[in-house]
């Protein structure tokens, strides 16, 4: 059973997506370091600098959380190739189709707001992603799978 979700809202633009988040971050309803916003470079790489790979407490950050939502070739970059892979290969909730589908659409020139938030308070993040004009979805992420992707994020940043 997932104690967390992954709440992902999809936004028109990065400037839509970084004031939602940042609005989200001021609201009070989730902490700080659990939301990172997934927008694409020039290369269709996703931004690790919008997406942390640290931990945040005793859970795992929003990067190794994102990693596990987006399609391999865009969590290769914030884990590694080879781990990254491997981590998609396990039963995470959440289909090959969403994964690709969420890579497509961030192509498209938009952005996400993503939030790694406990089960209890998935649907007020998601309900203020909306109100604030995102189109949002909400993802279960086991426990294991949370701690395997910190792991590989770590051990990805220890190599680099």
């Amino acid at each position: 059973m997932a104690n967390n979700m992954v709440v992902l809202a999809i936004f028109n633009d990065e400037a839509s997506a970084d004031i939602a988040a940042a609005s989200l971050k001021e609201s009070g309803i989730t902490k700080k370091d659990a939301i990172g916003v997934l927008a694409l470079n020039d290369k269709g790489e996703l931004k690790t600098d919008k997406v942390g790979k640290r931990s945040m407490g005793k859970g795992a950050g929003i990067g190794a959380a994102v990693a596990l939502v987006t399609p391999v070739g865009l969590a290769a970059g914030l884990l590694g190739g080879g781990l990254a892979g491997a981590l998609h290969h396990k039963n995470l909730g959440l289909s090959k189709v969403d994964r690709e589908r969420i890579g497509e659409e961030l192509q498209g020139g938009k952005a996400a707001v993503g939030v790694l938030a406990p089960v209890e308070e998935a649907t007020v993040v998601r309900d203020k992603l909306v109100e604030l004009g995102g189109a949002a979805e909400s993802h279960p992420v086991s426990d294991e799978a949370l701690q395997e992707a910190q792991a590989a994020a770590q051990d990805s940043d220890s190599a680099g």
